[in-house]
C-alpha cells in the first residue's frame, strides 16, 4: 500500500508508479524511522525519494531542511518545489543570502532550501525552531569529499545530529564507500544502478566510438565537430565539456559556424531574440557579452563563471527549450543543475594543477558529467563520449571511467585553516562549552569515523585553541587571556591539553566574528588595520587593499605580463593610504601584496564608474567574476563595519558605510546622495548629475518635465512620488 504522502508526490510529478529506486527506498524503510544513504545515477529519481520523505515528514507537523551544495541549485529547487507544493499549503522557503541574519521568518516555513554555509550561518545566530526539524536532506552528499565544500556541510551535519537529532536522508552519486557513509550516519545503505534512461558511455579514438554496453559509432576523423554533427543529424543537443573558460568560447564559436548553416528561418529569428537579450543584460556590453551574443545567433553557448547570473539563466532556459543546440562548459555544469542533453561530449580528460601540471580527472568527475546525458520524458537513451588524444589516453579512460569505478570519499575536516572558523563557532554557540565536549564533538565527525578515533586531530584542535586565545577571540580556563609558546608537533595531545583550562569561552569579539561568518585570521588582520586607520587615516584605496588581503578574497588577481611597472606604480601612488607597510620584492609577501593592489585597483575603477567593458579590458574580469567578486567585497565590508562598531571607530565607520554604497552601485562618491532614491542607478544619477541636478534638494526643485527628458517619464514620476513622501 502506497502512502499518501508517496502517492500525492507521484500524482503531482506526472507519475503512476514508483521506479525501481524509488520502490527499493520505500521498502527499505524511507517513510519509517531511521537515516538512509541512497547512492545512485543521475537522473535516477533520488529527488523525488526526498519528496516523499518530505511531504510524509511535513504531515507530520515536522519541518524540512533541504541542504544543496549551490547557490542556482538552491534557486531551481525552491522554485520548483513552491509551483508543485505550496497550492497544498506547504510553506516553501529559500535561504541562501545574507551570513549574518538569523532569518527568523523561516520559523512558520514547512521546507526550506539553504546551502551548507547558510544553514551554518544560521546554526551561529541560533536557530529557535531546531527542534522543530524532523528530516534533513542532503542533496549531493558525496561533496563531503570537496575540500572547499565538504568541511562545513561535516560540521553541519554533526550539529544537526547534536541539537536536533532529526532524521537526515543523503542524496549521493554513485561511490565507492557509500557504506562507511551510512556507517557514519547510522543509516541504511540503499545502492541502485537504476536510470530511466538507458546511457552508453563510450571513448573516441581514431575515428571509431567504442561504447559500453557494447555498440560502435564510425566516424571519418573522430573529430568534436563530427560528434556534434552527427547529434544534429538526430535532430538532438549535445553538452560539451572543456578544462578551462578559454576553451569552453573558442569552441563554442568554431562549432557555431558549421551549425549555423543548419538552423531555420523561425530558429534564426528567436535566437537573434536572445542574442539581444544577452548584451542587453549589462548596462555596458563586455567583449566577452558580444562573443555569447554571436555565438547564440549561431545555435551554440559556452557556460562558465564569467557569465553573469541573468545570461547563465537565459542559456539555461533556451537550452531546455531545444532552441541552442549545443552548449560548451565548464566542469562546474555538471554538479546539480538540472540540464540534460542526448549526448555529452568530454573533450578534455586532463586539466592543470599548480601542484602537480596536467593531471587526470577523478573518475567521480567524469561521471558527473557523463550523468547529463539522456533526458528523462524526451530520451529513451544517452549517449556520453570521451574524447582521446592518444592510444595510451585511450586506454585509460577505457580501463578507469568506463570499466572503472569510482573513487572513495574522504573527509577533508583535518586542516588547521578550516578548523579555525568551526571551532569558533562551536565555542561562540555554546555547543563546546569545555575542551572535552569540544573533542567529543569532533569524535562524531565523519573524519573520526574515518581515522577510527582523535590522535590526529586532537593535536590539530590544540594549535587551533592556543591560536583562538592568542587572538583574544576565546578564553580557555579561569579568563585569563596570555601568549601561549608555540606547541611543538612533537608533543602528545595529552601533554597539550591545560590541567586547569578546561572551560572554554567566547570573548565578546570572537562572538561577533563567529556571527560575521569570517575567518579569525582575516578578522584579526582586519582589526589590526582598522585601528591603525582610525589613528593613522586612510583613503577608499586604503580599505579596498586591506580587505584584499582577508582570506576570503582570494584568489586575488593574477598578475599577468606588464603589469608590474603599472602596479607598482599605484602602489607608490597609494603607499601613504595603505594599512600594509609596503614590502620589498624579496620579501616572502611582496607577491601577495603586488596582486591585492591589483585587486584593489579593480575594485577603484568600479567605484570610479569604469564600466564591465574596461574592467574586463583592464584587468581581464568577465562581468560574471567582476559581480561575484564585488558580492564578496560587500561581505567583508560589512565584516569589517561590525567590526569597527564593536571597537568604536568612528571615522572608519563613516568610510566604510560610504565604500559600501559606492560598491554596491559602481558610483563616485559625489553620486551617493542621488542613488539613494529607488530607480537611479549609476548611469541615471551620472546624467543628473552632469546637468547639474547634483543633490536631493536640486532633484525636488526640477520640474518633473525636465527630468523625465533626462532619465524617462515612468523613472521621473517614481522619483517624484519617493519625494514627496519624504516631505510629508
Amino acid at each position: 500500500m502506497v502512502s499518501e504522502a508517496v502517492q500525492k508526490v507521484l500524482e503531482l510529478s506526472g507519475f503512476d508508479s514508483l521506479n525501481p529506486v524509488q520502490k527499493q527506498a520505500v521498502d527499505s524503510g524511507l517513510l519509517e524511522d531511521g537515516n538512509m544513504v541512497i547512492a545512485s545515477p543521475t537522473a535516477s529519481g533520488k529527488t523525488m525519494i526526498a519528496e516523499f520523505a518530505a511531504l510524509d515528514a511535513i504531515k507530520k507537523n515536522k519541518k524540512v531542511i533541504y541542504i544543496v551544495p549551490l547557490k542556482a541549485l538552491a534557486t531551481e529547487k525552491f522554485n520548483e518545489f513552491k509551483e508543485k507544493y505550496e497550492p497544498l499549503g506547504v510553506k516553501v522557503a529559500l535561504s541562501i543570502g545574507d551570513l549574518d541574519s538569523s532569518d527568523p521568518w523561516l520559523a512558520n516555513c514547512d521546507l526550506i532550501i539553504v546551502t551548507s554555509e547558510k544553514l551554518d550561518s544560521l546554526m551561529r545566530h541560533g536557530m529557535p525552531w531546531a527542534e522543530m526539524i524532523g528530516l534533513i536532506v542532503i542533496d549531493e552528499i558525496h561533496l563531503l569529499d570537496s575540500p572547499n565544500r565538504g568541511p562545513t556541510l561535516e560540521i553541519v551535519m554533526t550539529r544537526l545530529m547534536q541539537i536536533a537529532n532529526p532524521k537526515i536522508l543523503g542524496l549521493s552519486a554513485t561511490i565507492n564507500n557509500y557504506k562507511e557513509l551510512a556507517s557514519w550516519l547510522n543509516a541504511k545503505a540503499v545502492k541502485s544502478d537504476y536510470r530511466p534512461v538507458d546511457l552508453y558511455t563510450g571513448v573516441c579514438y581514431d575515428g571509431e566510438v567504442s561504447f559500453q554496453p557494447k555498440r560502435e559509432l564510425k566516424l571519418k576523423e573522430g573529430t568534436l565537430e563530427e560528434l556534434v554533427d552527427d547529434t544534429l543529424s538526430k535532430n538532438k543537443q549535445s553538452l560539451v565539456f572543456v578544462s578551462t573558460r578559454r576553451s569552453a568560447e573558442s569552441v563554442a564559436e568554431r562549432l557555431g559556424r558549421g551549425l549555423s548553416k543548419k538552423l531555420s528561418t523561425e530558429e534564426k529569428e528567436k535566437l537573434k531574440e536572445l542574442s539581444k537579450k544577452i548584451l542587453k543584460s549589462v548596462d555596458n556590453p563586455t567583449k566577452q557579452c558580444k562573443r555569447i551574443a554571436d555565438c547564440i545567433e549561431n545555435g551554440t553557448a559556452f557556460h562558465h563563471a564569467g557569465l553573469i547570473s541573468k545570461q547563465r539563466t537565459l542559456i539555461e532556459n533556451s537550452f531546455r527549450e531545444g532552441l541552442l543546440k549545443v552548449i560548451t562548459a565548464t566542469p562546474t555544469l555538471s554538479f546539480g543543475l538540472n540540464l540534460p542533453a542526448h549526448r555529452v561530449i568530454i573533450r578534455d580528460l586532463k586539466r592543470f594543477s599548480s601542484f602537480s601540471g596536467m593531471t587526470y580527472l577523478p573518475a567521480l568527475e567524469i561521471m558527473q558529467m557523463a550523468g547529463r546525458a539522456g533526458r528523462p520524458k524526451y530520451d529513451t537513451e544517452g549517449e556520453a563520449i570521451l574524447l582521446a588524444k592518444n592510444k595510451n589516453e585511450a586506454n585509460y579512460a577505457w580501463d578507469n571511467y568506463i570499466l572503472g569505478d569510482p573513487e572513495n570519499i574522504y573527509s577533508k575536516l583535518g586542516v588547521e585553516p578550516v578548523l579555525r572558523t568551526h571551532v569558533l563557532a562551536l565555542i561562540s554557540s555554546g555547543i563546546t562549552p569545555t575542551k572535552t565536549d569540544l573533542f567529543k564533538f569532533f569524535s562524531k565527525t565523519f573524519y573520526a569515523h574515518q581515522k577510527g578515533g582523535m590522535n590526529d586531530i586532537q593535536l590539530i584542535l590544540e594549535r587551533v585553541l592556543t591560536s583562538l586565545q592568542q587572538s583574544k577571540f576565546i578564553v580557555i580556563g579561569d579568563g585569563q587571556i596570555e601568549e601561549q609558546e608555540e606547541q611543538s608537533e612533537f608533543k602528545s595531545a595529552a601533554q597539550m591539553v591545560s590541567t586547569n583550562g578546561e572551560e572554554l569561552k567566547p570573548s565578546r569579539i570572537g562572538k561577533r566574528v563567529s556571527e560575521l561568518y569570517i575567518d579569525p585570521l582575516s578578522a584579526n588582520h582586519l582589526i589590526e588595520k582598522l585601528q591603525y586607520a582610525e589613528r593613522k587615516g586612510t583613503s577608499a584605496f586604503g580599505i579596498l587593499q586591506m580587505i584584499s588581503n582577508t582570506i576570503e578574497m582570494k584568489p586575488l588577481l593574477s598578475i599577468r605580463k606588464g603589469d608590474m611597472e603599472s602596479i607598482n606604480e599605484i602602489a607608490v601612488k597609494e603607499e601613504h593610504n595603505l594599512t600594509d607597510r609596503m614590502p620589498t620584492p624579496w620579501d616572502i609577501e611582496y607577491d601577495d601584496f603586488i596582486r591585492s593592489i591589483k585587486t584593489a585597483a579593480m575594485f577603484s575603477g568600479w567605484i570610479d564608474e569604469a564600466g564591465e567593458n574596461k574592467i574586463l579590458e583592464a584587468f581581464g574580469v568577465t562581468p560574471g567574476e567582476l559581480h561575484a567578486r564585488l558580492s564578496n567585497s560587500d561581505w567583508i565590508l560589512y565584516a569589517s563595519q561590525e567590526l569597527a562598531l564593536l571597537l568604536a571607530l568612528k571615522d572608519v565607520i563613516k568610510d566604510i558605510k560610504k565604500l559600501r554604497i559606492r560598491i554596491k552601485n559602481g558610483i563616485k562618491e559625489e553620486l551617493i546622495p542621488l542613488v539613494r532614491l529607488k530607480g537611479i542607478g549609476r548611469t541615471r544619477a551620472r546624467i543628473l548629475f552632469n546637468f547639474g541636478i547634483t543633490s536631493i534638494d536640486k532633484l525636488r526643485k526640477s520640474p518633473s518635465e525636465r527630468i523625465a527628458k533626462l532619465i524617462g517619464e515612468k523613472t521621473a514620476k517614481s522619483i517624484k512620488e519617493q519625494l514627496g513622501e519624504e516631505i510629508i
